[in-house]
């Protein structure tokens, strides 16, 4: 039990997650998972939440954990092209996850992910969140660009409006 972690979880306010993703922020996100899936057969959903709460905090449970839960409850699996990528980021913890369906996972890998969770991060330290995630929906998109080009058959499977949980 990491009773610093702890902490850190239970002072998060909705009010803190509300500053640091404004209205204006999240409004951005959307447009730029909008543009971006434009340009591929992919889907982009963006999920912030400010921290863990019960059973999961106290058991330690990881961001990546809770990550892939947010993933299967918002059916981001359940694409055409099984080309679905949840950005998840656990503002507490000012961590990152990509979970990515996998089509795309195979031809992108974990690697891959992981730089671009890094190259947030390092954007939410320096406090720019809005450029940090706006930065790595761009990265994502040119992954699925390249292995997902767009087709004429193209529909909006998921929606594109960024989720504060």
């Amino acid at each position: 039990m990491n009773i610093k972690r702890i902490a850190k979880h239970l002072t998060m306010t909705p009010g803190r997650v509300k500053r640091t993703f404004p209205k204006q922020t999240l409004l951005i996100i959307g447009q730029e998972i909008t543009l971006g899936e434009a340009t591929h057969c992919g889907e982009i959903r963006f999920a912030v939440e400010g921290a863990l709460h019960g059973m999961p905090l106290f058991k330690g449970q990881s961001g990546r954990e809770r990550a892939i839960e947010i993933f299967s409850q918002l059916r981001i699996w359940d694409t055409e092209y099984n080309s679905g990528v949840l950005v998840y980021v656990l503002l507490a913890d000012r961590h990152v996850e990509i979970v990515a369906d996998r089509g795309i996972h195979a031809r992108v890998g974990a690697e891959e992910w992981e730089k671009i969770c890094h190259m947030m991060e390092t954007d939410f330290v320096k406090g720019n969140y809005e450029g940090g995630v706006t930065h790595g929906i761009q990265a994502i998109t040119r992954h699925l660009t390249k292995h997902f080009p767009i087709s004429l058959k193209k529909h909006n499977e998921l929606p594109d409006t960024p989720i504060v949980l």
